[in-house]
């Protein structure tokens, strides 16, 4: 029988692990298009040092919650990336009338993630984690 509680955090983990390490690499990838973008949002204060801790918590925060180890952990270094993204990028209060319904949009999105990420922080990383197959197989940790 299928656990449906725990399939449900399993594949939410994933998709939240993988949209932040894909937010990682492309920011790696992009490393200099990204400060420019910063930039743009008024982010001139050591861009670099911003940037490359961005990229160690969406790495780090992407990698624990998908694996479901330290999950909580996870989720809390992600929010410290994706909460102040969210009003810095998404500030559809201050944006043109012509393209503030969009913004909004996105805006909202973004911040279902973050609850997500909340509701992750709350809960922990289920039954299938590796966290639990570490308790379960008493495999020191």
């Amino acid at each position: 029988m299928i656990d449906m509680k725990n399939s449900f955090d399993l594949v939410g983990r994933i998709l939240i692990g993988l949209i932040s390490i894909f937010e990682a690499l492309d920011s790696i990838v992009f490393f200099k298009e990204t400060k420019e973008t910063m930039q743009i949002y008024n982010l001139d204060y050591a861009l670099n040092l911003i940037l490359v801790f961005s990229i160690i918590f969406l790495l780090i925060g992407g990698i624990l919650v998908l694996l479901g180890y330290y999950a909580r952990i996870g989720s809390l270094l992600l929010l410290f990336y994706w909460l102040p993204y969210t009003f810095i990028v998404y500030s559809f209060w201050n944006d043109d009338p012509s393209v503030q319904r969009v913004q909004a949009l996105m805006f909202l999105r973004t911040l279902a993630y973050c609850g997500g990420l909340f509701i992750l922080v709350a809960n922990g990383s289920g039954n299938y984690s590796i966290k639990r197959m570490f308790h379960v197989l008493r495999l020191p940790s």
